[in-house]
């Protein structure tokens, strides 16, 4: 099942400006960078720790690209701000189907492609108690890609 908080995801307008905060404020340094097209955003991915499951748990920063995006709408509604929570996971697909078989609305039918070649997958706000929650079966990850 879960095995970890994979990550945070931060809404931000100016992507730069919020990396460069977390860096000047906390020490993080951005591990991964890429653009999303398929959700619309730019995403800087700071990495916070290892795991004992051999992943990582980091801070997701995201600027969308479009206004129509997920995220883009999200921060016209509520500002900048924590947008969801990511818990790892060994098998998205097996988790999210047993989740789902507990009543929760699970938002894609497939697992779509996530950060660094990620597997992930959404649950409904709704049925998790206000919180927009991802299910994330990580990349073997061998080096940090910039």
């Amino acid at each position: 099942m879960l095995t970890r908080i994979d990550h945070i995801g931060i809404a931000c307008h100016d992507l730069d400006a919020t990396v460069e905060f977390y860096k000047e404020t906390y020490g993080f340094e951005v591990f991964h960078t890429e653009v999303n097209e398929e959700q619309g955003v730019r995403e800087a991915m700071l990495k916070i720790n290892e795991t004992s499951d051999g992943g990582a748990s980091y801070l997701q920063l995201l600027e969308p690209t479009r206004e129509d995006s997920a995220v883009g709408k999200w921060l016209a509604k509520n500002g900048e701000g924590v947008h969801h929570i990511a818990f790892g996971t060994a098998d998205v697909d097996a988790d999210s189907e047993a989740i789902r078989g507990k009543g929760v609305r699970v938002l894609y039918d497939e697992p779509r492609r996530g950060s660094m070649g990620s597997r992930i997958t959404f649950l409904h706000p709704k049925d998790c108690h206000g919180v927009l929650t991802e299910l994330v079966t990580s990349a073997p990850v061998e080096s940090p890609e910039h």
